[in-house]
């Protein structure tokens, strides 16, 4: 009986060590600088998913701090101000990376994206189309 308890619990606790994933994705939340030192995107939690917003301009746009989305492709989007937009939205994570898509408010285009986390302080930002990918890499905001 004793060796029945055992074998039980040596089958459920190998059961629970296989339901979770060995390769999880590191967090991509906090403020991270752009490549092109530019701006702060803050990423963190948006409902079920992680999405990263334009906190803080580090160099003005040509129409200044209150910049208009002007070249999003819905006319009713077009007056918002591109601070404070998601850039990055719907992520969740896949095994080491985390899956979304990314929005770049100076050409108004929506693209697939993935984000990884590859030091403390250093994501590696990826925008594609099929299988043609343009990456950046954002280091942490200090």
């Amino acid at each position: 009986m004793k060796r029945n308890l055992i074998a039980k619990t040596m089958i459920l606790t190998g059961g629970l060590m296989l339901a979770t994933p060995v390769l999880a994705a590191d967090s991509i939340d906090g403020n991270w600088v752009t490549e092109d030192r530019d701006a702060i995107i803050k990423i963190g939690k948006c409902g079920n998913t992680v999405c990263g917003r334009i906190h803080k301009y580090l160099v003005t746009p040509p129409n200044g701090t209150d910049q208009k989305d002007v070249n999003n492709p819905n006319k009713k989007l077009r007056d918002r101000k591109v601070l404070g937009i998601a850039i990055l939205t719907g992520f969740k994570p896949d095994g080491k990376i985390w899956r979304g898509k990314v929005y770049d408010p100076k050409s108004g285009k929506t693209y697939r994206s993935e984000v990884q986390r590859i030091s403390p302080t250093k994501l590696k930002m990826k925008g594609c189309i099929a299988f043609i990918c343009q990456g950046q890499n954002w280091t942490r905001a200090k």
